[in-house]
């Protein structure tokens, strides 16, 4: 297999000191992450984020802004092969009233949930961005 890079998109959701998560198994591995996923040919990246958030949430997005652009090298966690750079935006839920209710849909192998900023640490998430992207979170947010 010929080495190629994939996009990944992931918004950061903050709402009453608190950040948004997902529990999810990925190719037979639990894994927490950001919402978000892969782009898809001839989609943008905000374009992209909002699909995710409403396939995954049934959640309508606002992008409020860029966080954060993968600046290392990267591979895969599941293919060496694979260079993955991941974009982060600052996300709002247009019907914030929505976020009560906030459950997974489809095959339920992803569950969203609440970490608490005063209590949010890198080894709350599974991947190496995420892990510098939570550092930054708490860099920015907590106060």
């Amino acid at each position: 297999m010929a080495n190629k890079f994939i996009i990944r998109v992931y918004g950061v959701l903050i709402h009453e000191d608190a950040v948004l998560v997902s529990d999810e198994v990925v190719m037979g591995k639990p894994i927490t992450k950001f919402p978000g996923g892969g782009l898809e040919f001839g989609e943008g990246t905000i374009e992209c984020l909002q699909r995710e958030f409403f396939e995954e949430l049934t959640l309508k997005v606002d992008i409020t802004g860029h966080f954060y652009t993968t600046d290392f090298y990267v591979p895969s966690a599941f293919d060496p092969n694979i260079q993955v750079i991941s974009v982060y935006y600052l996300v709002n839920p247009i019907n914030p009233e929505k976020l009560k209710d906030l459950h997974s849909h489809g095959d339920k192998k992803q569950v969203f949930r609440w970490i608490p900023l005063s209590k949010l640490k890198d080894l709350d998430v599974s991947l190496v961005i995420d892990k510098k992207v939570v550092n930054m979170i708490i860099d920015r947010f907590r106060a």
